[in-house]
Protein backbone atom coordinates (compact mmCIF):
# COMPACT_ATOMS: atom_id res chain seq x y z
CA UNK A 1 0.00 0.00 0.00
CA UNK A 2 1.36 3.44 -1.00
CA UNK A 3 1.77 6.13 1.87
CA UNK A 4 1.64 9.64 0.65
CA UNK A 5 3.80 12.42 2.99
CA UNK A 6 0.90 15.17 4.15
CA UNK A 7 2.91 17.77 4.39
CA UNK A 8 1.10 20.36 2.80
CA UNK A 9 2.75 21.33 0.07
CA UNK A 10 1.33 18.71 -2.57
CA UNK A 11 -1.53 18.66 -4.81
CA UNK A 12 -2.96 15.30 -3.16
CA UNK A 13 -6.13 15.08 -4.87
CA UNK A 14 -5.15 14.57 -8.09
CA UNK A 15 -2.50 12.34 -7.33
CA UNK A 16 -5.15 9.83 -5.05
CA UNK A 17 -7.81 9.96 -7.69
CA UNK A 18 -5.03 8.76 -10.32
CA UNK A 19 -3.88 6.24 -7.93
CA UNK A 20 -7.97 5.22 -7.46
CA UNK A 21 -8.38 4.85 -11.31
CA UNK A 22 -5.63 2.24 -10.86
CA UNK A 23 -7.08 0.31 -8.09
CA UNK A 24 -3.77 1.09 -6.00
CA UNK A 25 -4.54 1.47 -2.21
CA UNK A 26 -3.26 4.05 -0.05
CA UNK A 27 -2.82 6.29 2.99
CA UNK A 28 -1.70 9.51 4.26
CA UNK A 29 2.18 9.99 6.23
CA UNK A 30 1.54 12.41 9.13
CA UNK A 31 4.05 11.22 11.56
CA UNK A 32 7.06 9.05 11.92
CA UNK A 33 5.00 5.88 12.86
CA UNK A 34 3.19 6.20 9.73
CA UNK A 35 6.06 5.59 7.34
CA UNK A 36 6.01 1.91 9.11
CA UNK A 37 2.32 1.71 7.60
CA UNK A 38 3.29 1.59 3.67
CA UNK A 39 5.27 -0.18 1.82
CA UNK A 40 5.39 2.59 -0.64
CA UNK A 41 6.15 6.22 -0.06
CA UNK A 42 5.32 9.18 -2.35
CA UNK A 43 6.55 12.90 -1.91
CA UNK A 44 3.95 15.28 -4.31
CA UNK A 45 4.77 18.45 -3.72
CA UNK A 46 3.92 21.83 -6.11
CA UNK A 47 4.79 25.91 -5.41
CA UNK A 48 8.05 26.89 -3.88
CA UNK A 49 11.03 24.76 -3.03
CA UNK A 50 12.33 26.49 0.06
CA UNK A 51 8.90 26.78 1.39
CA UNK A 52 7.99 22.80 0.68
CA UNK A 53 11.27 21.93 2.72
CA UNK A 54 10.28 24.33 5.35
CA UNK A 55 7.12 22.16 5.87
CA UNK A 56 9.02 19.07 5.65
CA UNK A 57 11.24 19.91 8.13
CA UNK A 58 8.62 20.61 10.54
CA UNK A 59 6.93 17.49 10.27
CA UNK A 60 9.81 16.03 11.54
CA UNK A 61 10.14 13.31 8.50
CA UNK A 62 13.51 14.44 7.09
CA UNK A 63 15.71 11.89 8.72
CA UNK A 64 13.28 9.34 9.25
CA UNK A 65 12.35 9.41 5.06
CA UNK A 66 16.21 9.62 4.36
CA UNK A 67 16.60 6.39 6.18
CA UNK A 68 13.98 4.39 4.09
CA UNK A 69 14.76 1.28 2.58
CA UNK A 70 11.26 0.71 0.97
CA UNK A 71 11.01 2.37 -2.64
CA UNK A 72 9.96 6.42 -2.43
CA UNK A 73 8.76 8.69 -5.45
CA UNK A 74 9.03 12.16 -5.35
CA UNK A 75 6.82 14.15 -7.76
CA UNK A 76 7.64 17.78 -9.16
CA UNK A 77 8.70 19.61 -6.26
CA UNK A 78 8.75 16.42 -4.62
CA UNK A 79 11.68 15.14 -6.79
CA UNK A 80 13.35 18.60 -5.58
CA UNK A 81 13.12 18.16 -2.90
CA UNK A 82 15.09 14.83 -2.74
CA UNK A 83 18.34 16.99 -4.30
CA UNK A 84 21.17 18.75 -2.30
CA UNK A 85 20.08 22.26 -3.07
CA UNK A 86 17.87 24.45 -4.96
CA UNK A 87 18.12 27.79 -5.92
CA UNK A 88 14.47 28.79 -5.41
CA UNK A 89 15.08 30.49 -2.61
CA UNK A 90 18.84 29.34 -2.12
CA UNK A 91 17.51 26.06 -0.45
CA UNK A 92 19.35 23.47 1.54
CA UNK A 93 17.34 20.25 0.71
CA UNK A 94 17.57 16.70 1.58
CA UNK A 95 20.90 15.71 0.24
CA UNK A 96 19.67 12.35 -1.04
CA UNK A 97 20.31 13.13 -4.61
CA UNK A 98 23.37 15.36 -4.99
CA UNK A 99 22.42 17.21 -7.45
CA UNK A 100 21.21 20.35 -7.81
CA UNK A 101 18.00 22.07 -8.81
CA UNK A 102 18.21 24.87 -11.05
CA UNK A 103 16.27 27.85 -12.52
CA UNK A 104 15.65 27.39 -16.32
CA UNK A 105 17.83 29.80 -18.56
CA UNK A 106 15.59 32.69 -20.15
CA UNK A 107 18.76 33.11 -22.55
CA UNK A 108 17.73 29.97 -24.13
CA UNK A 109 14.89 31.94 -25.38
CA UNK A 110 12.41 29.46 -23.92
CA UNK A 111 9.28 30.39 -21.80
CA UNK A 112 9.24 30.15 -17.82
CA UNK A 113 7.60 28.03 -16.69
CA UNK A 114 8.04 24.90 -18.51
CA UNK A 115 4.24 23.95 -18.41
CA UNK A 116 2.79 21.82 -21.31
CA UNK A 117 3.29 18.35 -22.04
CA UNK A 118 7.12 17.58 -23.48
CA UNK A 119 8.29 13.83 -24.64
CA UNK A 120 10.97 12.15 -22.24
CA UNK A 121 13.31 9.61 -23.49
CA UNK A 122 14.17 6.90 -20.83
CA UNK A 123 16.67 4.32 -19.86
CA UNK A 124 14.27 1.07 -19.52
CA UNK A 125 13.93 1.75 -16.01
CA UNK A 126 11.27 -0.17 -14.01
CA UNK A 127 9.28 2.22 -13.09
CA UNK A 128 8.88 3.19 -17.42
CA UNK A 129 7.68 -0.67 -18.06
CA UNK A 130 5.24 -0.57 -20.69
CA UNK A 131 6.28 3.61 -21.82
CA UNK A 132 7.36 3.91 -24.95
CA UNK A 133 10.44 6.01 -25.35
CA UNK A 134 9.20 9.68 -26.75
CA UNK A 135 6.19 9.27 -24.59
CA UNK A 136 4.21 12.48 -23.67
CA UNK A 137 3.92 13.51 -20.05
CA UNK A 138 2.86 16.56 -18.68
CA UNK A 139 5.28 19.11 -16.81
CA UNK A 140 4.79 22.47 -14.58
CA UNK A 141 7.73 23.62 -13.53
CA UNK A 142 9.92 26.99 -13.33
CA UNK A 143 13.05 24.92 -11.78
CA UNK A 144 15.02 21.89 -12.93
CA UNK A 145 17.36 19.11 -11.75
CA UNK A 146 20.71 19.39 -13.79
CA UNK A 147 21.21 16.24 -15.65
CA UNK A 148 24.00 13.31 -14.39
CA UNK A 149 24.36 9.95 -16.49
CA UNK A 150 24.75 8.17 -12.24
CA UNK A 151 20.93 9.31 -11.56
CA UNK A 152 19.34 9.80 -14.58
CA UNK A 153 16.52 7.22 -15.60
CA UNK A 154 15.01 9.83 -17.91
CA UNK A 155 15.66 12.92 -19.88
CA UNK A 156 13.59 15.66 -21.79
CA UNK A 157 14.69 19.01 -23.02
CA UNK A 158 13.78 22.15 -22.69
CA UNK A 159 16.20 24.41 -24.14
CA UNK A 160 18.40 22.67 -22.42
CA UNK A 161 18.40 18.73 -21.56
CA UNK A 162 17.73 17.75 -17.83
CA UNK A 163 15.82 15.20 -15.67
CA UNK A 164 12.54 14.05 -16.37
CA UNK A 165 13.25 11.22 -13.69
CA UNK A 166 16.53 10.09 -11.27
CA UNK A 167 17.04 7.36 -9.14
CA UNK A 168 19.30 6.56 -6.58
CA UNK A 169 18.77 3.07 -4.74
CA UNK A 170 15.04 2.92 -3.42
CA UNK A 171 14.53 7.16 -4.25
CA UNK A 172 13.20 7.72 -7.45
CA UNK A 173 11.80 11.50 -8.79
CA UNK A 174 9.48 12.23 -11.46
CA UNK A 175 9.59 15.69 -12.94
CA UNK A 176 6.37 15.79 -14.40
CA UNK A 177 3.16 14.86 -13.24
CA UNK A 178 2.21 11.37 -13.66
CA UNK A 179 -1.01 11.84 -11.82
CA UNK A 180 -2.06 14.36 -14.89
CA UNK A 181 -0.23 12.54 -17.93
CA UNK A 182 -2.99 10.32 -18.51
CA UNK A 183 -2.72 6.55 -19.30
CA UNK A 184 1.41 6.75 -19.28
CA UNK A 185 1.73 8.75 -15.91
CA UNK A 186 -0.93 5.84 -14.68
CA UNK A 187 1.53 3.56 -15.83
CA UNK A 188 4.24 4.85 -13.89
CA UNK A 189 2.44 5.08 -10.64
CA UNK A 190 1.39 1.53 -11.14
CA UNK A 191 5.00 0.32 -11.93
CA UNK A 192 6.21 2.81 -9.16
CA UNK A 193 3.41 0.04 -6.57
CA UNK A 194 5.57 -2.71 -7.95
CA UNK A 195 8.71 -1.91 -7.32
CA UNK A 196 10.59 -4.67 -5.00
CA UNK A 197 11.80 -3.39 -1.85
Amino acid sequence: MIGIVNYGAGNIFSLTSALERQGLKYGMVNTEADLDKYTHIIIPGVGHAAAAMKKLEQTGLVAPIKALKKPVLGICVGMQLLTDHSEEGDAKLTGIFPLNTRLFDKKLGIKIPHMGWNNIEHKNNPLFDGVANGTQFYFVHSYFIEYNPIFDIATANYGEPFSAAIQRDNFYGVQFHPEKSGNAGEQILKNFSNLKQ
